[in-house]
Order: structure tokens, then C-alpha cells, then sequence
């Protein structure tokens, strides 16, 4: 069995140290995906996948067909990106992502989230003093579930 842990939203929020108690065991996790283009600053579409055993997944999309076919793939010398996913090509979103560490740094991701989820927790009090309102769920990072009473 594949365990596949899809973050795309809270993947984020680990890069501040109060919130990884929710990574709790994602150890057993066979991959893990997130989108930084959800909540740290990258522009739409970015997304970053972590696998355990690359071997599993590239037998999943393989395709070798004989134009494709080069002296160093059964080498071990080089990654072969091509076999990660079904497109043969793909955009270079690293680089959108580099620029944004770069600019930000990790102080300033953090301070990004970190005020994002005070923002929930002070809609989740303007919320409370409206007596039409209920809060339905514990507010997790920025997620307030609220509903009319």
C-alpha cells in the first residue's frame, strides 16, 4: 500500500517549528506533496513532491520508447526527470520558488504564516461575538470553520 500525504495547503505552514506537531507520522508517509504557491508567496502553479523510494514511481510513468532512449539512463549517473510524470516537458517553477526564498528568507515565510494564522484566530473572535454565528471546528492554522447558528 502507497501512502501519499497531500499538504497542499498546510505543507507550508511546517516551516515554522510551533506547527509540526502535525508532521506526526508522517515518517510512514511513502511521498508527500505540498504547494507553495497556497500559502508562501509563489505564483501560481508550483508544487513540490518529496518520495521515499523514487524507484516506485518512476516504474508507475516510465515511457522508453526508442527516440527517447540514451547511453547514460541505466547508469545511475544522472536523474531522468522525464520518467517522474506522465509530461515529457515541463516549466521551470523552481526558479519562481528560488526567487521568493530569496527575497523572503525563511524569517520572513515564517512571519507570513505566523500572521496568517493570527488572522484566523482574531476572525475566529469577531466570529464569537456574533451571536448568529458558531464556530464549528478548532481553528487550525488559517482554517476557521464557522456556520449560522
Amino acid at each position: 500500500m502507497w501512502l501519499h500525504i497531500d499538504a497542499a495547503y498546510a505543507g507550508s505552514s511546517f516551516i515554522c517549528p510551533e506547527f509540526r506537531h502535525l508532521l506526526n507520522g508522517v515518517e510512514f508517509a511513502d511521498s508527500f506533496n505540498f504547494n507553495p504557491h497556497k500559502w508562501l508567496l509563489v505564483n501560481f502553479d508550483c508544487s513540490a513532491m518529496w518520495v521515499k523510494k523514487r524507484a516506485d514511481l518512476i516504474g508507475a510513468f516510465k515511457l522508453d520508447p526508442l527516440y527517447l532512449k540514451h547511453s547514460h539512463q541505466d547508469s545511475g549517473l544522472i536523474t531522468d526527470y522525464r520518467h517522474w510524470q506522465l509530461p515529457l516537458g515541463r516549466r521551470f517553477r523552481s526558479l519562481k520558488m528560488w526567487f521568493v526564498f530569496r527575497m523572503y528568507g525563511v524569517k520572513g515565510l515564517q512571519a507570513h504564516i505566523r500572521k496568517h494564522v493570527r488572522l484566523a484566530h482574531e476572525f475566529e473572535c469577531l466570529v464569537r461575538q456574533d451571536p448568529r454565528f458558531e464556530i464549528c471546528a478548532e481553528v487550525t492554522l488559517g482554517l476557521v470553520c464557522f456556520r449560522l447558528k
